[in-house]
């Protein structure tokens, strides 16, 4: 297969798809959802063929993509994958499908679900695939509208609140993102990332914001930096992700912790570290605390949940911190003597496979969570089950794996991008290290106190009527992400290969213009 155009096929696919169920008005809900899922699958199918092609030797972008499109603003239709691309490419292939089987049985205007849903799978391949501001901020923002209709239409009893406090959130924190590029399009050109990152590496990028009407540098990098914190979320900027995720419908909800939220630590790791590296290192210690609250006060407030659905997404919050305090660690130590190149490409290699692997135990408990809400009429609190392992043995077992991969077992595939940014940040800043593992603790106290009360002790609340065990569409959803789980936990150079020298690159290259 000819690999010149792969990469718009990635994106648009989906997007063909939904364009094609919007004309098919007449389809029954069971074709709407057959093709949904058919389109869907294209990501996984053509990552594959990206993976059968990719030279993970080259740190470079590779089947780039480059076309002149508007010419008096030197915007350019620019796509292009690296080994951190083609890992969040490939994440997206998996969890999009499982998200899509994870609604099969929603009611409401399915074909409506269908479309909405892939328009917000394309939008986010958009993101982790383009290579201009200009189009890159189009998809960002492109995928807010799906997102906030499939939380409004199809979500819980506070889905309008939730729904409209996360587009609040996000588009106020992308309003000061757009500013700041505004300003860095005004000093310099262009919004080309490849040709942006060049003069933030010649020290150029700094000078010239600097003589732009008296702009400060650090004022454009606080505008960049407001709009991705707010989408990882970075604390204190959390508190649109608890509602949204416990209101959204269960494949929406997969798919917000699965993929939507690695968009912002993307962004960080694609945009904010490569132009902006002497503020975010000024910044450092101050984004290193914000991290570890997010990381130790997350997995507290998820300690203190009684409904399910939100103590996972607490946990959320808790692990997508990690990823920002390994950044914020290895940029607060750039420049420093006795930096350990050693350290910081643990970190950073963690921090990728965390976003992986987080995407896949986050959207397996989030199901897992759907299973116990629809198995019981809408409940899903600590104290309406009990003693579920013995009415459902096999959908315990699943459970409890996907329970435990979240918690970092070694042999599962969390334990590795926990142990790598640990052992990074150790190597760099050895108290914020200590202060996260107040985080490790507490993650393991509320995720076993789930797998105690819910699936142990005696029967109580759902247990003691009719709980059917996981089959059909259901194992269809967590044996995939299951055996992803032990495959990535025993193998993890499988997805380090891919983005190993890349790391090395990143690494060879931390000291300030």
């Amino acid at each position: 297969m000819s690999t010149s155009h792969l990469l718009s096929l990635i994106v648009f696919v989906p997007w063909i798809g939904a364009a094609l169920l919007a004309l098919l008005r007449g389809t029954s809900p069971k074709l709407s959802r057959a093709l949904a899922l058919l389109f869907s699958l294209s990501t996984l199918g053509l990552g594959f063929v990206a993976l059968a092609s990719f030279d993970p030797g080259r740190t470079g972008y590779q089947f780039i993509e480059r076309h002149d499109w508007i010419a008096a603003l030197n915007v350019h239709y620019h796509l292009g994958l690296d080994g951190m691309s083609l890992i969040l490419v490939l994440l997206t292939g998996i969890v999009s499908p499982a998200a899509l089987l994870g609604s099969w049985h929603l009611k409401r205007d399915p074909r409506c679900f269908a479309i909405l849903f892939l328009l917000l799978q394309g939008a986010a391949l958009g993101v982790f695939l383009a290579l201009d501001f200009f189009h890159w901020f189009l998809f960002w923002e492109l995928s807010l509208v799906p997102a906030f209709f499939l939380i409004k239409l199809w979500g819980g009893p506070g889905a309008s609140r939730a729904a409209y406090q996360f587009v609040i959130y996000t588009i106020g924190g992308s309003a000061f993102m757009l500013l700041g590029f505004a300003a860095i399009f005004a000093a310099t050109g262009t919004l080309d990332f490849a040709q942006l990152t060049q003069l933030a590496s010649d020290g150029e990028l700094g000078a010239k914001l600097a003589t732009l009407g008296g702009i400060w540098p650090e004022a454009v990098f606080v505008g960049v930096l407001l709009g991705l914190a707010v989408k990882v979320p970075l604390f204190p900027f959390h508190t649109w992700l608890p509602p949204a995720y416990a209101e959204a419908p269960t494949g929406v909800s997969m798919f917000l912790t699965g993929i939507m939220s690695k968009m912002g630590v993307y962004g960080f790791l694609r945009i904010l570290w490569p132009l902006f590296p002497a503020q975010l290192h000024a910044a450092a210690p101050c984004l290193l605390w914000l991290a570890l609250g997010g990381v130790v006060l997350g997995a507290f407030a998820a300690m203190k949940q009684t409904d399910l659905k939100r103590m996972v997404a607490y946990s959320s919050v808790n692990h997508l911190s990690y990823c920002l305090l390994a950044l914020f660690a290895v940029s607060y130590a750039t420049g420093r003597d006795g930096l350990h190149a050693e350290a910081a490409t643990a970190a950073l290699s963690g921090t990728i496979l965390q976003m992986f692997n987080h995407g896949l135990s986050a959207a397996a408990l989030f199901f897992c969570v759907g299973v116990l809400e629809s198995r019981s009429n809408g409940k899903r609190g600590l104290d309406d089950f009990g003693g579920l392992r013995t009415v459902a043995p096999l959908f315990a077992g699943l459970c409890g794996i996907a329970m435990f991969s979240s918690l970092g077992l070694p042999g599962l595939n969390g334990f590795v991008g926990e142990f790598l940014i640990f052992r990074g940040v150790f190597g760099l800043d050895a108290l914020a290290a200590a202060v996260a593992c107040l985080g490790l603790f507490a993650t393991a106290f509320f995720l076993l106190t789930f797998w105690q009360r819910v699936f142990h002790g005696p029967r109580a609340g759902a247990a003691r009527g009719e709980f059917r065990d996981v089959a059909g569409f259901e194992l269809a959803v967590l044996i995939p992400l299951v055996a992803l789980m032990f495959l990535f936990g025993v193998l993890p150079q499988l997805l380090t290969g891919l983005f190993n020298p890349l790391i090395t690159s990143w690494a060879g290259h931390l000291t300030l213009p």
